[in-house]
Parts: C-alpha cells; sequence; structure tokens
C-alpha cells in the first residue's frame, strides 16, 4: 500500500491545520497517510524549503498563515508544481473582514496567548485531577458538572475534555451498596450526569483491560450479571436524583461532552466562579 504524503505548515503551531485533516482522514481507514508538520515557519527562505520537499514527495499541504503573502506564495508553487493544496484560513479571515469591512491584525498565534481563558482551562484541568473518582466530596458542590458512573464508563477522561472547555468537573465512580456522599444531592440535578453503558460493551472492555493487566479476565468484575446489578443500581440513583442520563456505549467523548454543554446551555446553566480554589 503506497503512502499519503501531507505536509501541514504554518506560522504557529499547526493546530488547526493538524486538526482539519485529522478530521478528514477517519474517513479513509484503508489508506495509509503519513502527516509532517512544519509550525512556526517565519521565512521565505524556510517556506521554499520545505515546499521543494512537498514537491519531491508529491504531498498534499495544508496551510495556515496569516500573513497573506506568505498564503499566495503556496497556493501559486503548488499549483504550478499541480500538488493539492488546501489554505485553510486565509478564505475566512478574508470574508471575515468583508463582513466587518475591517482589517485583520496579521498576527500569527493569537489564540494561543496566555490570556484570561487560558488560565482558566488550567484551573479547570487541575479541578478535575484534584476531584477525580470521588477523592473529595466537597469538590461536588464547587463544580460546573458532575458526572456519575460504573467503572469504565469514561469518567476520567471525559471529566479532563470538558476541562479543557473550562469547565470544573467532578467525578464519583458508582459501586453497588457503597454510600453516596451527601453533596451529591447538594448539587443541582440538572448539573449532574449519569453515564451508563451496554452490558456487552461493558464486559469487552473490562475483559480487555484484565488482559492488558496480565490477570484473569474471567473475574466478578467483568462478570455480566455484576455489571447488570451496578448499571441498575447506577439508574436508580440517576431517577432518585432527577439527573439526565447518558449511555456512552457508541459516543466518543467529543459526542459526550457536547451534549453534556448543550443541556447545560438549555438549562441556562453558566460556570461557576473560576477562582473556585481547589
Amino acid at each position: 500500500m503506497s503512502t499519503n504524503n501531507i505536509y501541514i505548515i504554518s506560522d504557529s503551531l499547526g493546530e488547526t491545520a493538524n486538526s482539519l485533516a485529522q478530521a478528514a482522514l477517519v474517513q479513509f481507514p484503508e489508506d495509509k497517510f503519513e502527516i509532517q508538520k512544519f509550525p512556526m515557519v517565519k521565512s521565505k527562505e524556510i517556506l521554499t524549503g520545505i515546499l521543494n520537499s512537498a514537491k519531491n514527495k508529491k504531498a498534499m499541504v495544508i496551510h495556515t498563515f496569516v500573513d497573506s503573502d506568505f498564503s499566495t506564495a503556496i497556493n501559486e508553487f503548488c499549483q504550478a508544481e499541480n500538488l493539492p493544496v488546501i489554505d485553510a484560513i486565509s478564505n475566512v479571515i478574508n470574508t471575515v473582514a468583508s463582513i466587518t469591512g475591517k482589517k485583520p491584525l496579521g498576527e500569527s498565534g493569537i489564540n494561543h496567548n496566555t490570556n484570561e481563558s487560558y488560565f482558566n482551562r488550567i484551573e479547570a484541568i487541575e479541578f478535575a485531577v484534584t476531584y477525580d473518582d470521588g477523592k473529595d466530596p466537597s469538590g461536588f458542590t464547587k463544580a460546573d458538572i458532575v458526572l456519575l458512573g460504573v467503572s469504565r464508563t469514561s469518567k476520567t477522561p471525559l471529566s479532563l475534555y470538558l476541562a479543557n472547555y473550562g469547565y470544573k468537573v467532578a467525578n464519583l465512580p458508582l459501586v453497588p451498596k457503597t454510600k453516596i456522599p451527601d453533596e451529591i444531592f447538594q448539587v443541582d440535578p440538572n448539573r449532574v450526569f449519569g453515564l451508563t453503558n451496554d452490558v456487552a460493551v461493558l464486559n469487552n472492555i473490562r475483559r480487555q483491560r484484565m488482559i492488558a493487566y496480565g490477570l484473569n479476565p474471567d473475574t466478578v468484575y467483568s462478570n455480566t450479571d455484576s455489571i447488570q446489578a451496578e448499571l441498575d443500581f447506577a439508574t436508580d440513583l440517576y431517577r432518585k436524583i432527577g439527573c439526565l442520563q447518558i449511555n456512552v456505549a457508541n459516543k466518543s467523548i467529543e459526542e459526550t461532552a457536547m451534549f453534556i454543554i448543550e443541556s447545560l446551555t438549555q438549562h441556562g446553566l453558566q460556570k461557576v466562579n473560576q477562582n473556585t480554589q481547589v
């Protein structure tokens, strides 16, 4: 199988172009791709060298330059050499400029500056780590979002993903016959989300986890009857709380996170004070 080369070139980190490429490439699982990233390109000499390399490899070029001279140079080179090219930002900037009637700043990497939003994200990530797995029940009443769920329902990765959007998330693993912290019932039910899963999916996930640890996969932890009992316990709790229940069996972390954020928005719930101490 031949390799399809993709060059990502940017005067910043290149994250926008990389995300765009990754979103497209997952639609072609049977093909092989090699992505090479060239961030922080600031000189025409370096750009020329990169483009010549792309020419030699017959690579597809995806670029994000706020400097129109660089964008034009790349587009013209690729057109002359018959290389596929995607200008991932210039058209957007030009369209916004035409709508606003204003000239763009022309500064690269502005969205990566350490502004208030950046520090809020860092604070939210620290919060998620501090209050992961119910280590400190006081976190539930300080959180923007509380996640409940049995083992292997993606509570921790979902907490950290939401933290990158600035949401402070605390989560609690649910085990039948264990006492639920009183703080859970003090939280607005619209901020609480009960995660569940399908028995067969959980059985497979838990078996694979045990195998990865070199342990016997057939234990109470992976037993289907035990899993069903855990899910029933969780469902009963969600009903008692009155929170939204989400089955994550066929959902990605991103899908579940967007579902939660949309729910908060529908209920008019804002983020809590970003300066809450952990």
